[in-house]
Formats: C-alpha cells, structure tokens, sequence
C-alpha cells in the first residue's frame, strides 16, 4: 500500500461530514476446530478400485477441498442457539503399487462431518429482497426467514496417514454412500464405487476451519467521504511503477555487509535484512 492510500485511510475528527448509515452482518458467535479425522473412507473412481484391488500397496499423495455443504437448525434446548451441520467433500489422490511397474495413480471422494452449536441470536424479522432478472418478471424473493447465516473458512486437509484394508476387516459403515450428491459425483470422470468392492483405501486428514454465525445489522458510523481507489488501473504486471523509483525506496541492507561471528546463524532474508 502507497503512502497515499495510507494517508487516506487515517481519519481525522475534524474531517467528519456526516452520520452514514450502513448495512453489513454482524458476527453473533464463533468458533475455532483443529480436527484429526481418522481411517476416512475414500470412494474410489471404478478403474481406480480396479487397480487398488490388485495392488500391493497404496499411499494417499494430497487430498483437496471440494466443497463444503453447510445446515442451520434451531437447537432444542435454546432458542437462541443454533445447531451448524458441516459436511465437507475431499478430493483424494494416491498412488498405488502394481506389480514392478510405476505407481498408478487412484483418485477418489473422502466425506466428513461435523456439528457445531453457537449462539445466533434470536430474531423474529423475515427478511425478503428484491431481485432484478433480466429477460424475467422481477419480484419478491424470500431470502430467509429468521435464521442466522453460518460461515466456515476451511483450509486444504493435511494428509496426516493412510491404509489399505480388506472389506471384511473395515469397521466403517456404508451410510455415507448414499448421500453424495449427484453434483459431486459428477466432478469425477467415472462413477465413484459405493459399495462391492474387495479393498479400501483409509486415510488420516487434520484440518483446521473456522466456523461463525452472522446476521444482518443495520448500523450508524461517522462518514469522512466516500471511498475511492487511489491505485490506477494497468494492464500489465509492473507498469504502475517505475522499477528505479521503487529500488530508491528501499532502506540499504547494512546488516548484510557487518561482519559477523563464526558462531551466530545468518537469519537473513531473500530481501538482506537480518535478524538477531
């Protein structure tokens, strides 16, 4: 960020024009999860079970976030509480051992889910908003009764272990199978294997997410103006600045020409600035 856009960014009382009124949501509860989820069963694509069928072994290489289905329900025992049911779609990628020949590669779907409860508040407001549909009749939307909205920040998985085991040694349940939704099933070129197979690949994520319940609010805030963008617009990586005007701002790296003792550790950075 320029010095400029800083400047502008400083709000100074006497610069104060008016009251604004403004519409935003308003974080209600929050809460943080690091989970280890242990022997996730993984779906496999049918040429992949294939292969781990006669493969001496298999080892999980990355596994990605699909995409994340989110619920909310009033919880029971507090009208202000809400239950927030999570269920999240992994793509998973492994490489398998045939023979003497290269790893083949399996890819298949892991399902995990989870349940928060936190504090939404309680409303009796409907709230509907009007939607503008070209080639259509505008109209009424209802856009939610008086639920609160949930928000989960998720990151990538860690791939933390996996296993190859024998259906009949497997204590996990087929129950899952049937409720992948035909939209995640269709992000894979061939039909997942539900069931019927003879071995299963089990794998160990931890994942860290983030969960939090908002609502719409309706707030007054002190206005100094209205925001505009100090940075210009370019059409091209590194045309916003000239290279020499941007070199003469940087501080010179004098820690990197001070000699230092054979027994302390260069903690210097790509950019030569150290630290002790």
């Amino acid at each position: 960020m320029s010095e400029h856009c800083q400047e502008s960014l400083c709000c100074n009382p006497d610069d104060l024009r008016q009251a604004l009124a403004i519409h935003t949501r308003k974080i209600t509860d929050s809460c943080r999860d690091k989970d280890c989820i242990e022997d996730l069963r993984v779906y496999l694509t049918q040429g992949s079970q294939a292969i781990l069928d006669t493969a001496a072994t298999a080892k999980v290489r990355c596994a990605d976030l699909l995409y994340t289905y989110i619920d909310v329900e009033p919880a029971s025992f507090d009208r202000n509480h809400y239950c927030i049911d999570v269920t999240f779609y992994y793509r998973i990628l492994a490489d398998a051992t045939v023979g003497t020949c290269r790893p083949a590669t399996l890819y298949g779907l892991a399902v995990f889910s989870k349940r928060a409860v936190l504090c939404g508040e309680e409303s009796a407001a409907h709230i509907f908003t009007s939607d503008t549909r070209l080639g259509e009749c505008d109209g009424l939307t209802r856009y939610s009764a008086n639920l609160p909205t949930a928000v989960v920040e998720v990151l990538d998985p860690m791939v933390l272990g996996s296993k190859v085991r024998e259906v009949c040694e497997c204590k996990c349940g087929d129950h899952i199978a049937h409720q992948i939704p035909a939209a995640i099933q269709a992000m894979f070129d061939e039909p997942l294997v539900l069931s019927g197979e003879q071995r299963r690949l089990l794998v160990t994520l931890g994942q860290f997410s983030i969960i939090r319940l908002e609502r719409d609010a309706q707030l007054v805030v002190p206005m100094v103006d209205y925001s505009i963008p100090c940075k210009e617009c370019c059409d091209s990586p590194g045309c916003a600045e000239d290279p020499c005007e941007m070199f003469s701002r940087i501080p010179f790296p004098t820690a990197r020409f001070t000699p230092r003792g054979c027994d302390k550790k260069d903690n210097c950075d790509d950019s030569g600035y150290c630290t002790t």
